[in-house]
């Protein structure tokens, strides 16, 4: 699993095995607490009762092993967000309630008829309600007890879950370099909720479909060939994108589909197994309950059975953060579920195992909790920093709490108690939607007035310092902070668009000043380099000349290959670049002055120092002068959060300069004066004096706009130190 993308999840279903269920969460910050997935529905009774419009009600038999395998997918998920030693792979639960979700809404569409809007409803009542009612109460917790930033992304993150395109929003957000670095959103584990009713749309209309337009079996033969297409499909883009793209692999609805897939073809081949076993051509009711063939058969489902279970268990311990997920990886989880579900019946040790009362317990409770936990573990860090895993496991434990009230007063009343015309669940759904995008924009609203303003007001660069120890020049005030803590967040140097993907291997055409200068600066390195876009521009500008930014995020320009986390793999993209941009530079006119800059903590000190003595050979060879920017400080957190929860006090966002900085190869090794690199260290200006720490706000300017990139209004304070300092004057 990518160290960028930890996962898990829980999901919880009916205890009827034609109830359908749902799953929930997974982090994509392997280094924070991940979240999971949890099921979606609360008590069953002994045998649950399923009915359509102008239809009898039906008994369908009850499946007790179901509900004890979503009790072991949601405590693996628990145990993982809260740390828990042991189970490192407790996120393979969401992938658990992704096979059993198909295995369910299968059963529930091939079992009898159903209409769209009946099927549509039923979703509706079943995870709308529990979900709105988490929502709301994030929303509330999150505007009384986290900063106005981190409010404002919940906000947003408020209206992607309520909208159930929440996975599609932290794929963008963790496939951007920059908002990875973030603290993981209270809401993050409604992402498996997003991926769940968006197989629900799918499934519902594909197989209800099918229904409508083929018979007998000829229905199933379509649905068979559609499941294994679909599922094909999905598991080549998931073993392709789990390659390339973690993020996208992770949370995307489109890598998770074999999965459901994978849990569809257990309810259609148990299906089978039953009906041949009693003789007939089908089994009707949904009842996915193997009659078993014979004893070859029997002890053939047995040892499938133990398989499983062994696949379950030893995913749930023999994984952790480091193993690439899902990729082929899930496979054991996938088809370890899948064989559970189609051989538990047909074994009374395993069906016990499975079906004893804690785990039945976790597994009622299971949608509730999944939906609790996450908020309460996540808010309660904002708020108090790092917990101890015992803590989180109290926490966890206090999260059943509101979980058990929410089933009792809000999942059972109106999935049992109220009407079951297709209307009325629509009804319950569209409230149970409309009501969590109200307290989004209430809370929105609230974390912009407590801002003073908005990040699109336009920060003035007020004017810097041309040498000496000050930040500012003579007699220069700054009333405030600058940027706002509003806008600190977002402000970027111009021309983000030429910091390329973390998938490109090559940059564009990015020119900035006199575009057809013959004359040109090159600003070449990582986002640590892209930072000072505005300087160099300023630079070039005063002389006429233009200024080609080539950058690349996450890659060093010194020659060593990496790990990208975001990717959760070697960061292949970065060698490539690095060589074409090297060539790039050597076929074409000759700069006017190379400007190199980057994040000094690529590899080891010695590694750092032979992979710039590879690149500055291929460097000289240009015959331009080369400069080398000292890489800033690094705050290791997010200093506009910080001062958003200090309101605005810079000092309680201090961070220690024995971390600020990394031994430099460029400035202390030897390398500059080697190549003859004129360098330029900003550090003593931007870390003053010799003390225990380092400044977030110098005279006024906030210093980083994140963990550890400034802002770009600091860049153009800067400028008039680094044309001195590397050009001298005009």
């Amino acid at each position: 699993m990518p160290t960028a993308v930890p996962p898990s999840s829980s999901n919880s279903a009916a205890a009827s095995p034609s109830a359908e269920l749902l799953p929930g969460v997974v982090r994509v910050d392997r280094q924070a607490v991940a979240a999971g997935t949890a099921g979606t529905t609360g008590t069953a009774p002994r045998s649950a009762e399923v009915e359509s419009p102008g239809e009898p009600r039906r008994r369908t038999a009850f499946r007790p092993d179901i509900e004890g395998l979503r009790g072991i997918a949601v405590l693996s998920v628990l145990a993982f967000h809260a740390a828990v030693p042991g189970p490192t792979g407790g996120y393979v639960g969401v992938d658990i309630f992704f096979v059993i979700s198909g295995f369910l809404i299968t059963g529930l569409l091939t079992g009898r008829p159903l209409g769209l809007w009946d099927f549509a409803a039923r979703r509706a009542r079943r995870i709308l309600p529990a979900a709105a009612t988490v929502l709301v109460a994030t929303a509330a917790a999150g505007g009384a007890l986290l900063d106005p930033l981190r409010g404002t992304d919940l906000a947003r993150d408020l209206i992607a879950a309520a909208g159930q395109f929440a996975n599609w929003r932290f794929v963008g957000q963790q496939t951007d370099y920059l908002a990875a670095e973030r603290d993981p959103s209270p809401l993050q584990h409604f992402w498996s909720l997003g991926v769940e009713n968006q197989f629900y749309l799918l499934w519902g209309v594909l197989l209800l479909g099918l229904a409508r337009y083929l018979h007998g079996r000829r229905r199933t033969l379509a649905i068979t060939l559609a499941t294994l297409a679909v599922g094909g499909i999905s598991l080549a883009l998931c073993l392709r994108w789990t390659a390339t793209s973690a993020p996208l692999a992770y949370f995307s609805t489109g890598s998770r589909l074999w999965e459901f897939a994978a849990g569809a073809c257990a309810a259609l081949a148990g299906s089978a197994l039953a009906a041949r076993a009693a003789g007939s051509a089908g089994v009707t009711g949904g009842e996915l309950v193997a009659r078993t063939p014979g004893s070859a058969g029997t002890w053939a489902l047995r040892l499938l059975g133990w398989a499983g279970l062994a696949a379950v268990l030893w995913s749930v311990f023999g994984y952790d953060r480091t193993t690439p997920f899902p990729g082929a990886a899930a496979l054991l989880p996938v088809l370890g579920t899948a064989a559970l579900l189609l051989a538990a019946p047909s074994d009374r040790l395993v069906g016990g195992l499975l079906a004893t009362r804690p785990l039945r317990a976790a597994g009622r409770l299971s949608y509730a909790w999944y939906l609790w936990h996450w908020p309460v573990l996540t808010i309660a860090q904002a708020r108090y920093g790092q917990l101890s895993w015992t803590v989180l496991v109290a926490l966890t434990a206090a999260s059943a709490l509101p979980a058990w009230l929410t089933l009792r007063l809000v999942e059972q009343p109106l999935r049992y108690g109220s009407s079951p015309a297709p209307r009325r669940g629509l009804a319950v759904g569209a409230s149970a939607l409309v009501i969590p995008l109200i307290a989004a924009l209430t809370l929105g609203g609230g974390t912009v007035r407590a801002l003073g303003g908005t990040a699109d007001t336009p920060a003035a660069a007020p004017a810097g310092a041309v040498d000496g120890p000050a930040l500012l020049a003579p007699g220069t005030r700054v009333l405030g902070l600058t940027p706002s803590l509003a806008r600190a967040r977002q402000d970027f140097p111009p021309g983000k668009g030429c910091e390329i993907p973390l998938n490109a291997d090559s940059s564009p055409r990015c020119l900035f000043g006199d575009e057809n200068s013959p004359d040109r600066i090159v600003l070449l390195g990582d986002s640590h380099a892209g930072q000072w876009i505005s300087a160099g521009l300023k630079l070039a500008e005063q002389r006429h000349w233009a200024l080609e930014v080539l950058v690349k995020p996450g890659c060093p320009l010194a020659t060593l290959t990496v790990r990208n986390d975001v990717l959760g793999r070697t960061y292949d993209e970065c060698d490539r670049w690095r060589e074409n941009t090297l060539t790039r530079l050597t076929s074409g006119p000759k700069p006017r002055l190379v400007i190199m800059a980057g994040l000094n903590r690529y590899g080891s000190q010695e590694e750092r120092t032979v992979g710039w003595t590879r690149t500055l050979d291929r460097l000289a060879a240009l015959g331009a002068p080369l400069a080398y920017l000292g890489d800033t400080p690094m705050p290791g957190k997010d200093i506009p959060t910080c001062l958003a929860a200090s309101d605005g006090r810079s000092d309680a966002c201090f961070f220690p300069r024995d971390t600020a900085f990394e031994p430099d190869p460029m400035l202390d090794g030897g390398l500059a004066a080697r190549y003859g690199v004129h360098t330029l260290d900003l550090g003593p200006v931007l870390c003053p004096g010799s003390g225990p720490s380092c400044p977030a706000v110098l005279e006024g300017v906030v210093l980083y706009r994140d963990t550890g990139h400034i802002t770009d209004t600091l860049a153009r304070v800067l400028a008039p130190r680094l044309d001195k300092g590397l050009l001298g004057p005009s």
